[in-house]
């Protein structure tokens, strides 16, 4: 697909990986509709990129209701929808037992399995249905959708079961959901990042984030935003690229903790 003739929806597109990917977009031509709980964030780049070329939506990407309402208000605003880029996720480090060899509670993982898995497939299945009445391209196409998975999914690190298994299965039902929606016309791929300089790396030391980084064997330093975004206008482009997940991590494999 061409970017001048996308629509895109990003969630979690008001900071990190997502914001780096509604620049990149919208500078090539393309349209984007911001998904985001941050509204201050998502309004400041509305300010930036110009409301002819981008809209915000405070979006729970785990809520039918409101994941609804802000794909219809991006259909509403640009005519269509043909990219989603699901990059909305959270982390809560907790392991399985606590210092006193007592359960941990249920909380941190089930809120991750919701907004990082349930978010994700529930954007999926509600815009792939806008998607499917696309008027296709000379390859076929009708949509491209692109999620964000981790290098977690494959090398999880102590205190990650509910990060990883979240991951792990937006990676799981890539092949599945590319598979059912080939016949529509519909690309799924997902991205693993690895070590990367987004707000959920905003807390680590200095001494911290060298740490991380002797661990990555080249280059030897944290992945930038926008090699993410490269990689989303990537497969954008690229209609081969389907049903696949690609880590983008400079070969790290992570310790166990």
């Amino acid at each position: 697909m061409e970017i001048q003739d996308i629509v895109a929806i990003v969630t979690g597109g008001a900071s990190g990986l997502g914001e780096a990917t509604v620049n990149l977009l919208v500078e090539n031509g393309a349209k984007a509709a911001i998904l985001d709980m941050n509204e201050d964030k998502g309004q400041a780049l509305v300010e930036k990129l110009g409301s002819d070329n981008v809209i915000f939506v405070k979006t729970n990407v785990s809520s039918e209701s409101e994941a609804q309402y802000a794909i219809n208000q991006a259909v509403e605003q640009f005519g269509y929808v043909n990219a989603l880029v699901n990059c909305a996720g959270i982390t809560s480090p907790k392991k399985v037992l606590n210092r006193e060899n007592k359960a941990n509670s249920l909380d941190s993982f089930n809120k991750e399995i919701q907004v990082n898995l349930v978010g994700t497939y529930n954007m999926i299945r509600l815009a792939v249905e806008k998607m499917a009445t696309n008027t296709p391209n000379e390859d076929g196409e009708r949509g491209v959708i692109v999620n964000t998975a981790s290098v977690a999914a494959f090398d999880g690190q102590i205190g990650q079961p509910g990060y990883s298994a979240s991951k792990g299965g937006i990676t799981a039902m890539t092949l599945p959901i590319a598979r059912e929606l080939a016949r529509q016309g519909i690309r799924v791929m997902t991205i693993a990042p690895g070590l990367f300089l987004t707000p959920m790396a905003a807390g680590a030391t200095e001494e911290q984030k060298q740490a991380l980084e002797s661990m990555i064997p080249f280059p030897k330093r944290f992945g930038k935003a926008s090699e993410y975004a490269k990689l989303v206008q990537s497969i954008i482009e690229i209609p081969m690229l389907n049903g696949e997940t690609i880590r983008l991590d400079g070969a790290i494999r992570m310790q166990p903790k």
